[in-house]
């Protein structure tokens, strides 16, 4: 059977926790850089970029690919194409976030866990939703489950990052 919307349907508990908890997150956080607002300032580009705007765009990202999954689209292709455009935003963003940590001289500051859950796990979630956006365009199976993996580890990945920035600012 190739993916279409029944294929999808089976996930539609999934996708609906992932879209309710990635949005209480978000909220959550812009309560926590509420409270640290000092700590995050406009001079300091790299280290808001990394931490703080990261974890708002893998949230919002998070959403906004459950609410796709979830809409009644009128075509399946729209799907992969809606998906491709959510990867094809937060690549960009995390590709930035690198580049300002080097450029800023932040990677010398951070240690190796906060490479991998800020940078490189970012990176790797929205190559894999650009990657299950084009499987589901291909109508492969494997596309159903890529992006659930891909939209599970952003979900995680938030989570993570937005609870050590809390900590963090406290």
């Amino acid at each position: 059977m190739s993916p279409d919307t029944n294929a999808l349907q089976a996930w539609h508990e999934f996708y609906s926790l992932l879209g309710t908890a990635s949005a209480t997150m978000v909220g959550l956080l812009f309560v926590a850089a509420s409270v640290g607002s000092g700590v995050f300032t406009g001079d300091r580009r790299a280290p808001l970029r990394v931490f703080l705007s990261a974890s708002v765009v893998n949230f919002s990202l998070t959403l906004a690919s459950s609410l796709i999954i979830l809409a009644p689209l009128p075509d399946w292709w729209l799907l992969p194409l809606l998906l491709l455009g959510c990867g094809a935003f937060g690549l960009p963003h995390s590709c930035l976030a690198w580049r300002d940590t080097l450029s800023e001289g932040l990677i010398k500051a951070i240690d190796t866990e906060d490479r991998i859950w800020y940078l490189a796990l970012p990176i790797t979630g929205y190559l894999c939703l650009i990657a299950s956006a084009v499987l589901l365009a291909l109508r492969l199976d494997l596309g159903c489950l890529a992006l659930a993996a891909s939209i599970g580890l952003l979900l995680g990945v938030g989570v993570h990052n937005a609870w050590d920035i809390t900590v963090w600012i406290i």
